[in-house]
């Protein structure tokens, strides 16, 4: 470890307490999504942190975006500082939305509890826990180099879990992500502090809807039942589809290992009459349905295209309809993102391997993520290639019940980020900071 790279750790661990409280601060702040909770609060707590520190502050409403009203305002915040000396700009992206609550919970999840080396709380580790340990790696790094070039940036943005319509792809569409304004990008997830994450499988989610005839329950033989043509589908995708993608398989490095197959998940089913509130106590009508839907969520592989994804499931749909009388259907597209990842060689992940290396004296592990993050706004809108997913935490604790964040392990994922912003901007040669550091 070099001199530079050992005042850093020193400047991050003088701030494992301040890191701590600050973690606290955002956890009790209840940013849930839906329907999209205290956004600007949470804005103002980390606006005033950063201003604080000489950040320039813009908060942005995600005006027209999907989920923004003025019920429930879609507010991002972002944070710049500029360095003595024209040059690159390393940009820290961070969501602050969380999911619900659920069941199970043993702590109170916006408490913020602290139990000996665990803060517990929604959003803990996915991820207001990344979001605080890039502060505090940015304040440890202004400390030491207060000379630097170029700039450093911090974002906070709304409804990742969502899709992050509201959220980095509005930014980015806004020109907050255009590669001459910033050239690198760190995605604080959790997905583990050795570990730096390239990229993402590639999305398709649709709706398939099989439609019947409506008819008196007593009398069926007068209708024709969506939910059977529907049960058709279901025995066509078990039978046929599920097998073969059990068998294809990627060379991209995804975690866990189970994830390196294609998969097809039966997001949600409903046929018949629209469900009944809770509120009513009578009985349903007696009908034949007419209308059945499911939503498919399909994650695929770098190997795989769009079009085969999609097509193999209108080729069943349409020998269904063939071999079938009477069945007809309709699918519509939801959302689709294709598989992303950066190249092992580009300068955030070369700056960032060196770190981990000097941190925790052993290399960094290259992973993928099974699921999508704002890496796919960032680099599908915004263009900026140079973008990794790097942060504290365990992936598995992620929307889980008693949902936790090691404080060691943000303190380290601490000094590995503020390592990378000396590599990448302190004054001199790139890599200087860390070269030779196992002699150092």
């Amino acid at each position: 470890m070099t001199a530079i790279q050992a005042r850093l750790a020193e400047e991050v661990s003088a701030r494992r307490e301040e890191l701590v409280s600050l973690l606290q601060e955002m956890i009790r702040i209840p940013t849930l999504n839906p329907p999209g909770l205290h956004y600007r609060e949470f804005c103002d707590l980390v606006a005033d942190r950063l201003e604080s520190q000489g950040f320039r502050i813009q908060q942005v409403r995600a005006r027209g975006a999907p989920g923004d009203s003025d019920a429930y305002p879609r507010w991002n915040l972002v944070a710049r500082r500029e360095g003595s000396e024209t040059g690159e700009c390393v940009h820290f992206n961070s969501h602050h939305d969380v999911v619900e609550v659920g069941q199970g919970w043993t702590r109170d999840p916006f408490g913020g509890e602290r139990d000996g080396d665990r803060i517990y709380g929604r959003g803990s580790c996915d991820m207001k826990g990344g979001l605080a340990t890039s502060i505090i790696a940015a304040e440890a790094f202004l400390a030491v180099a207060p000379d630097f070039r170029g700039a450093v940036e911090i974002s906070s943005v709304a409804d990742e879990e969502s899709g992050g319509f509201a959220g980095a792809a509005f930014l980015a569409r806004e020109g907050f992500f255009h590669p001459e304004r910033v050239q690198h990008v760190i995605i604080p997830e959790p997905l583990h502090k050795d570990r730096i994450c390239l990229g993402h499988r590639g999305v398709w989610w649709a709706e398939i809807e099989t439609r019947g005839v409506m008819a008196h329950g007593s009398m069926p033989f007068l209708g024709d039942s969506a939910i059977r043509h529907m049960g058709r589908v279901l025995d066509e995708l078990e039978r046929t589809l599920l097998p073969r993608l059990e068998a294809r398989t990627t060379a991209m490095p995804v975690i866990p290992e189970a994830a390196r197959r294609s998969t097809l998940n039966l997001n949600s089913i409903h046929g018949g009459q629209p469900e009944l509130d809770e509120s009513y106590t009578g009985l349903p009508t007696p009908c034949v349905a007419d209308r059945c839907r499911l939503i498919l969520d399909r994650r695929f592989l770098l190997e795989e295209g769009l079009d085969l994804v999609r097509g193999e499931v209108v080729e069943i749909l349409e020998e269904l309809r063939r071999t079938h009388p009477g069945f007809d259907y309709g699918i519509r597209d939801l959302f689709q993102v294709e598989p992303a990842m950066t190249s092992r060689e580009a300068p955030v992940v070369q700056a960032t391997a060196r770190a981990i290396d000097a941190v925790f004296g052993r290399p960094a592990r290259y992973v993928v993520s099974p699921g999508t993050y704002d890496q796919k706004h960032v680099v599908g809108i915004g263009g900026v290639e140079n973008c990794i997913a790097y942060g504290p935490g365990i992936l598995d604790l992620a929307h889980q019940p008693d949902e936790w964040i090691s404080v060691t392990d943000m303190e380290e994922s601490a000094q590995v980020m503020a390592m990378v912003l000396a590599d990448l901007l302190a004054p001199g040669d790139r890599g200087a900071v860390s070269r030779d550091y196992r002699s150092g």
